[in-house]
């Protein structure tokens, strides 16, 4: 689940504090008008210091020229500032480094406390949020931060000694840059660009309130009545959308006697959700009773008349799109939203990863995979197939057993928090780490499915959030909750163990996915759950396999409606939905329809994070990737030590991180070929 989380986070909470991009048009740059003044400055730096390193001063001082706008001063002005802050020597750079280093994490550090307090009464358990408790949340405490750093000018003392470097020069120069190198130019980052306070403000509002949106949508499974009048779920049981439905239809798999019968609900659900034909009432009403495939209402076995969600779902997703596209006249270097996802904080570009993605779904491997489940499953696959679970242990072991075990040792949230020290324990960790590591995070009853916060001082916890029932925590919240502990680990050690500060965390959101994913295939291990089954690695291989099948078309539907979003942005909701639910379909009959069978199915726009986290959703299979062959460095190894060599490394470009890791890049070849071997074996011994 995404980190906030956030919600989302670690790199994610970085990426909100530093400032976006130069301003366009309202405001005309005093230097750009007169670009002597930056070759004028150069020259007096060469004046005055007779071995100076010109590329590094015309780097930073071209920078800071980009960025000085009229009431920053005059074109002399610029001048003698360059002057009087260029750090020559460097011993005395790296003092302002380590000073500017110190200075940030008290900033950052604070200001992502505030945020979590903050958004505290939404996102953990308790009262329904107040309207102002919402509205507060909304609010983003480091919207000003970039505005009042350039108007005191520090902003333009970093940009001259430490100039930012492009996505390129960091590919073609960093494998030979040292640590501090490195730290430098993650410095150079901080202030690469400039937004005004108020456009800040209104995307952090409208995230917010997308996250309210879909945090609080549930479904109350025990109101579902099939067209026989039956009820397939317990009568208590209240499923967030999408991923509580997700998760169930997943352990339905077990459910030899009415587990299809129940997937077929949960897909006419999500069904129902994405074509917004939903009753508005239903969604957490545990006093109506419903339909999904008639789509009927009743109360007290009588139907009643019930009007479909009015488009929310698109509503939310536009204004979300709306926020983030005002900044693009602010951000002239990365023009969109969608080149600030990938080619910003990605660092990897779109047309890379569609491809990746295009290629890896469209390979004859699927087809290979897909028979060899249709022959699991004994039946023809249907839709929801996409989430088909018998790769995993658990699959044959019943969701009532597991679930019954996780509640008896993990009663409430608090239980969970001193239950950490023993599962790090148990993945080869010492006593001291668990108890170091352990130590900085702290465990919260969740309103939503869980997520994982990062801290962003030492001196700070990072925070997991996980839902907790009133029985006790059931296996789905356990199961969640060792995906976030996962990122909570990752977030301390590169924070706590890296260098220099600037680097605290990991190349991307998709870095941090991988470790998650790590920990949480591990959930049953940790149970005391012991598989010996002597096709683990090929399970294994096939289950992150299909679990990339299914999350790459999700991701390329994201992709596709924020392209037509910036095509159409004058857009109703209306016109969004249908537009989605065109772009879903197509993907599925691209990719989908001839290995699962049904055509036009709009499932793959159910992801809630296509609504809350703009463009999160292609680093969950980059995610996938990075973990396979993470888990492929890490067999044989010691999983404990290589975990704390390879997080303590920070934020690198991400494919010399993953060369220091695991010794290549990032590629679909090595789960390709993987997956190809697995079928072969697995239908070779059927």
């Amino acid at each position: 689940m995404k980190q906030v989380n956030f919600i989302l986070l670690t790199v994610a909470a970085v990426s909100l504090l530093l400032c976006s991009s130069p301003v366009a048009n309202d405001d005309a740059a005093m230097i750009n008008s007169n670009p002597r003044a930056a070759a004028q400055a150069v020259d007096s730096l060469k004046a005055r210091y007779g071995n100076l390193d010109v590329a590094r001063a015309a780097k930073g001082v071209a920078q800071a020229a980009a960025l000085w706008r009229t009431g920053d001063g005059s074109a002399e002005n610029f001048v003698d500032f360059c002057v009087s802050e260029y750090v020559h020597d460097e011993a005395g750079r790296r003092a302002l480094f380590d000073k500017l280093s110190a200075k940030l994490e008290i900033v950052w550090g604070h200001f992502n406390m505030l945020d979590l307090k903050l958004k505290q009464p939404r996102d953990e358990a308790g009262d329904e949020p107040a309207k102002i408790d919402l509205e507060m949340a909304g609010y983003d405490v480091a919207a000003h931060f970039c505005e009042d750093m350039f108007a005191s000018k520090v902003a333009f003392t970093v940009i001259i000694n430490f100039p930012s470097y492009s996505l390129s020069e960091k590919q073609q120069q960093g494998g030979g840059w040292s640590a501090l190198q490195w730290g430098y130019a993650r410095m150079g980052d901080v202030f690469a660009s400039r937004v005004p306070a108020e456009l800040k403000l209104a995307a952090s509002k409208a995230n917010a309130a997308a996250e309210a949106y879909i945090s609080s949508y549930n479904i109350a499974m025990g109101a579902l009545r099939s067209d026989a009048g039956q009820a397939l779920f317990p009568a208590d049981m209240l499923l967030i959308s999408h991923w509580g439905l997700r998760d169930e239809l997943k352990a339905s798999y077990a459910d030899a006697l009415r587990g299809l019968e129940k997937q077929r609900m949960i897909y006419a659900v999500m069904q129902r959700i994405v074509e917004q034909q939903i009753p508005a009432k239903v969604i957490n009403n545990r006093s109506l009773q419903w339909n999904p495939f008639s789509n009927k209402v009743f109360e007290e076995g009588k139907e009643v008349s019930a009007t479909p969600e009015p488009d929310t779902r698109y509503e939310v997703f536009l204004r979300n799109f709306g926020a983030q596209r005002a900044e693009d006249a602010y951000t002239p270097q990365l023009p969109t939203y969608i080149r600030r996802a990938f080619d910003g904080a990605m660092e990897l570009s779109k047309e890379e990863v569609k491809d990746m993605y295009v290629r890896f779904i469209s390979s004859g491997q699927v087809a290979e995979v897909a028979r060899l489940i249709a022959q699991r499953l004994g039946r023809p696959l249907e839709p929801f197939d996409i989430w088909y679970d018998g790769f995993k242990a658990r699959s044959g072991i019943s969701e009532e057993q597991l679930s019954a075990q996780t509640a008896k040792r993990y009663p409430a949230a608090a239980d969970f928090e001193r239950g950490l020290p023993d599962i790090l324990r148990r993945l080869g960790f010492s006593a001291a780490d668990a108890l170091r590591i352990c130590g900085k995070v702290e465990v919260d009853a969740s309103r939503g499915a869980g997520h994982a916060w990062g801290a962003m001082m030492k001196d700070d916890k990072a925070h997991l959030r996980t839902r907790v029932a009133a029985g006790g925590m059931d296996y789905k919240g356990y199961n969640i909750a060792v995906h976030e502990f996962g990122h909570n680990v990752e977030q301390t050690i590169s924070l706590h163990d890296v260098e220099h500060y600037v680097m605290n965390g990991v190349p991307s959101t998709a870095f941090t996915e991988a470790l998650a994913f790590v920990f949480q295939k591990r959930d049953l291990d940790l149970l005391g759950i012991s598989e010996k089954n002597p096709d683990r690695k090929h399970l294994e291989a096939l289950d992150i396999f299909w679990g990339c099948y299914e999350i790459m078309g999700v991701s390329l539907v994201d992709v596709a409606a924020w392209e037509w979003m910036y095509a159409n942005p004058a857009a109703t909701p209306a016109q969004l939905k249908e537009s989605v639910l065109r772009i879903a379909r197509e993907v599925w009959n691209a990719y989908y329809a001839p290995v699962l069978g049904m055509a036009d199915s709009p499932i793959l726009a159910i992801y809630s994070h296509m609504i809350d986290y703009p463009l999160y959703l292609p680093n969950y299979p980059m995610g996938h990737l990075i973990e396979f062959q993470l888990e492929e460095h890490l067999r044989g190894k010691n999983f404990a030590g290589e975990v704390a060599r390879i997080y303590r490394m920070g934020r690198l470009a991400p494919q010399l991180w993953m060369q220091r890791a695991t010794g290549s890049e990032v590629s679909i070849e090595p789960m390709l070929k993987a997956a190809a071997e697995a079928a072969k074996h697995l239908s070779a011994n059927s």
